[in-house]
């Protein structure tokens, strides 16, 4: 059974910077897609970052693009989110995310999800303060 463990969340301030960590047992992220998504309260969960092996194409959300960059370590079968100069509005709980498809834009931004992720981690809190 596929599970998928996140860590690195916590509270910082505005300006500061995290990690996410993504640790996946009983699946091999591959080709159809892996990334992260985020649920800021009152809003629905949105793609932030998107990766695909077999092209190696990256994709960001708009709001984070330049901000936020999402790698991969094969050989451990994880995956990271780096969140720099993070300010209030990124706030809410991070989820990794694996198999779907984004609609990308001009600029390697992701413009739509097309095909919601098949699996799911547990997710983890980021808060940021003014």
């Amino acid at each position: 059974q596929a599970q998928f463990l996140e860590s690195g969340g916590g509270s910082v301030r505005a300006g500061e910077s995290l990690r996410l960590s993504c640790t996946a047992s009983g699946y091999t992220f591959n080709s159809r897609g892996m990334g992260w998504f985020r649920q800021i309260p009152g809003k629905e969960r949105e793609a932030v970052a998107a990766m695909y092996s077999g092209s190696g194409s990256i994709y960001y959300a708009a709001a984070v693009k330049g901000r936020f960059t999402i790698s991969h370590d094969n050989a451990r079968n994880r995956l990271y989110l780096q969140m720099n100069n993070l300010n209030p509005e990124d706030t809410g709980m991070y989820y990794c995310a694996a198999e779907f498809d984004i609609g990308s834009a001009h600029g390697g931004l992701i413009s739509s999800v097309i095909r919601r992720p098949r699996y799911w981690g547990q997710g983890t809190q980021v808060t940021v303060s003014s």
